[in-house]
């Protein structure tokens, strides 16, 4: 399961480049032990390949803010951001600046979704060595209840980068919607 998390997260963070190649060093786990391994994959990352598992703590901290948007509670969240924060979210909106200000703007959204219950399907945190940069893998389903009592459901796939302070500074969001509950 590993291997297909670190995979996903090199394929998100990583745009490639047909012509090239490259040689890259990777973990095998074993029962016990991991082991390297010489692979020639097709392509050649523009981020990096050199990821490791990384701080449980910045699991935590992102799902700290994914509670914090569950309960409909931004403010408490203000600690866990960064002074400059920029979102990347699903609907191909970039949202930049202070994080009072992202979540100042967040705040009415939020509001409009009426009850948000977050079924977390898994997180990862990640380590990518020779940047020296944390990142959290997060992928869940978001029920909505709205005012009127219509339900909604959405699958999200969430990366989420922490500074060298453990705050997040940078979220990368995908989506895809799932298809009207059934009466």
């Amino acid at each position: 399961m590993k291997h297909v998390l670190l995979f996903l997260s090199v394929s998100l963070l990583a745009a490639c480049n047909a012509n090239d190649s490259t040689k890259v060093q990777s973990m095998k786990k074993t029962d016990s032990t991991a082991q390297s391994e010489n692979v020639t994959y097709p392509y050649s990352p523009s981020y990096t390949a050199n990821f490791a598992i990384g701080s449980a703590a910045n699991s935590k901290t992102i799902l700290d803010l994914a509670k914090d948007w569950d309960n409909n509670d931004l403010d408490h969240s203000k600690q866990l951001f960064a002074d400059t924060v920029t979102m990347y979210t699903a609907d191909g909106s970039v949202m930049r600046g202070p994080a009072d200000s992202i979540i100042a703007a967040a705040k009415p959204y939020r509001q409009s979704l009426g009850t948000v219950t977050s079924t977390v399907h898994a997180w990862t945190p990640l380590k990518a060595t020779d940047k020296d940069e944390n990142w959290v893998l997060l992928w869940y389903t978001e029920y909505k209840t709205a005012a009127d009592g219509k339900k909604d459901s959405t699958e999200y796939q969430e990366t989420w980068r922490l500074n060298k302070q453990g705050k997040a500074d940078m979220m990368l969001q995908y989506k895809r919607n799932n298809p009207p509950v059934k009466k």
